[in-house]
């Protein structure tokens, strides 16, 4: 047979034929018919794979950097670099769209999205269509269920990362005829519309998925999770962008439902520390994990983002200080009020000490200059053996280096169906009638996550678990933002110490209004840790002297707030929080940079067809 086949590029069509299938069965023998292709699940898992390295990318592979954490999501208000700020798109780029299969993330940090692209779209209705006509005979009602949710489920999910990019965006639920240029070309269909359809899709899937299929396969915990992910976004985003009121409770309701699928098995746990769930060779069994990657040597599988985490890479953006206070002292208040002692010392042996133990399990205890834009390196991704060989002489493992990492990666835990459900039920609340938070969803949520073990080497350190976040006794905190309930701002800061460097803190801020924060006004954007100059940087051959290759380039910001620089004779007064080095801030956010424009290559495409395809809002 011929096997026509079309693959989406922007919203043009390219045809292909090909004389030969794969059926794994019969190694020897080519199908000869569609029918015997889709026969059974064998066959139906047999094309599902290909979704996996898309939608899972985990740590991606080898030098891969799109949609990981660290080297993929790097942009945030949490990170400052030395120099110019990376700024926002200015204009609206020629091309924005592709056809290729390989998880491809947006060439802009701010959407961190799929470009245009209607591949997977493609191949998840050819799915659906080939279930129904050929493989629905061969199936249990069980397994046309659960088959039929999964290709919803992928449907749906391409659909809300597309539509979190571009708003509204056309939407496809067939396979497209060759010759069918009107619906090939069609304009965006309103946002609302769109998803929707994607909430019909996640219905069914909660309803019919499996809840089990095996290890590494998609199940209904696996989906519910992200699904909850999924519409937290958009339910927030239709909330606080003031679009439409009654979508906002729908999605997020589901939001919060989806997410006591997974809470109430009672199947995941807060039993590990926080730094395993990064850098274990094996996440199988921890108790956190609903889904990961598997990385390992033996099959070729192995990965960089935990060498980006050693010690000895650069890291071009790095913490600031307005991400450093923001994480909560051990005793559960915020630095300005906290009673820890030392809870004002910015120095960060003595942050690890008073901080949430997440903030010691994602960064180093010591200054790392010149590898951080800050000086604040992250360590998150990598084993704490990893740091042992920084300045020791010795070669790192390939476990540590290169592009052989092979730690596993967390794809979906369970810190992110709490946080999700908690934040849900708290605009419910605030907003749409639902009932109040309380101290039990909090104990079950937030103070569930801040209940994790410490693992040896943190509480050698003097690392403490944090106290648990009342509702007798919210923080106050004073750079709380006035639009934001108490409870809220609590709830957004655990998600952000929880996050930092993965996925959420840009969709975060772009979902509630917030990528404001993108400008960086306050001076604690452009600062770092406090420092002491001759312990941090000091000549070792000339006690009392900083290193002379620092002279006119370390800058640090006094208690008092004046700012000096190490002009070779001043090493005693270079003691503050250190200042980046060149900083100067982004352009302003502008109100368009929420949504990703389309190329002008592909406008210009629909054009010489005939069609019209409308620029996304503010990019005209």
């Amino acid at each position: 047979m011929k096997k026509l086949a079309y693959i989406i590029l922007g919203s043009t069509l390219l045809f292909t034929s090909c004389e030969k299938m794969l059926d794994k069965p019969e190694l020897n023998k080519v199908p000869d018919t569609e029918e015997k292709y889709w026969r059974n699940e064998s066959d139906l898992r047999l094309f599902v794979n290909e979704f996996y390295s898309n939608f899972f990318v985990g740590y991606n592979t080898g030098f891969g950097t799109a949609f990981t954490p660290l080297t993929g999501y790097n942009f945030s208000d949490d990170l400052t670099s030395e120099n110019l700020q990376a700024s926002l798109l200015g204009s609206v780029p020629t091309g924005s769209g592709g056809s290729t299969s390989n998880a491809t993330a947006s060439l802009r940090a701010e959407h961190p999205g799929p470009n245009w692209n209607f591949y997977w779209v493609r191949k998840s209705n050819i799915l659906l269509e080939r279930i129904e006509a050929y493989s629905k005979k061969n199936l249990t009602p069980a397994e046309y269920d659960h088959w039929t949710a999964v290709g919803r489920f992928f449907r749906g999910y391409e659909y809300s990362r597309l539509v979190s990019n571009f708003g509204d965006v056309p939407y496809f639920d067939k396979d497209i005829a060759a010759d069918d240029f009107d619906t090939q070309y069609k304009d965006r269909d309103p946002r609302g519309m769109v998803m929707d359809k994607v909430y019909d899709d996640y219905k069914y899937v909660l309803d019919k998925m499996r809840t089990s299929d095996g290890v590494g396969n998609l199940d209904r915990y696996v989906a519910a999770t992200l699904i909850s992910n999924s519409m937290l976004f958009e339910g927030s985003w239709q909330h606080y962008h003031n679009l439409d009121k009654d979508r906002a409770k729908k999605y997020l309701e589901l939001a919060r439902d989806a997410a006591e699928i997974v809470m109430a098995t009672g199947k995941w746990k807060f039993e590990s520390d926080f730094k395993s769930l990064f850098a274990s060779e094996s996440l199988s069994a921890n108790s956190e994990v609903i889904f990961s990657r598997i990385y390992d040597d033996a099959l070729g599988i192995r990965h960089s983002v935990a060498s980006y985490s050693n010690g000895t890479e650069l890291q071009t953006r790095s913490a600031n200080l307005n991400l450093i206070q923001s994480f909560i002292c051990n005793d559960g208040k915020v630095w300005q009020n906290s009673t820890t002692t030392n809870a004002k010392n910015f120095r960060l042996k003595e942050l690890v000490k008073t901080r949430d133990p997440r903030f010691e399990a994602t960064f180093m205890d010591t200054i790392n200059a010149p590898a951080s834009g800050t000086f604040v390196y992250a360590h998150k991704f990598a084993g704490r053996e990893a740091l042992t060989f920084l300045n020791s002489g010795k070669p790192y493992p390939a476990k540590w280096s290169s592009n052989t990492n092979t730690n596993d990666a967390p794809v979906a835990r369970y810190a992110e169906v709490v946080l999700n459900w908690i934040e849900a039920k708290q605009i419910l609340n605030e907003f749409y009638g639902g009932p109040m938070v309380t101290q039990a969803d909090l104990d079950k949520s937030i103070n569930a996550i801040r209940k994790r073990p410490l693992d040896a080497d943190a509480a050698a350190k003097g690392v403490q678990k944090t106290a648990p976040l009342l509702l007798s006794a919210i923080p106050v905190d004073p750079d709380k933002d006035a639009d934001v309930s108490p409870l809220m701002w609590e709830i957004r800061r655990e998600r952000r110490m929880e996050f930092v460097f993965e996925y959420a803190r840009i969709q975060d801020i772009r979902r509630w209004k917030k990528l404001t924060y993108l400008n960086f006004a306050k001076d604690n954007y452009q600062l770092g840790s406090w420092v002491i100059g001759v312990k941090d940087f000091g000549d070792k051959t000339k006690p009392g002297k900083i290193l002379a290759a620092f002279k006119d380039r370390l800058k640090v910001k006094k208690a008092d707030g004046s700012i000096v620089t190490y002009n070779g004779t001043n090493d005693a007064e270079i003691e503050g929080f250190y200042v980046a080095r060149g900083f100067a801030n982004r352009i302003a956010v502008n109100e368009r940079n929420y949504l990703s424009p389309v190329g002008l290559a592909l406008i210009q495409e629909y054009k010489d067809r005939g069609y019209t395809l409308t620029q996304t809002p503010g990019w005209q």
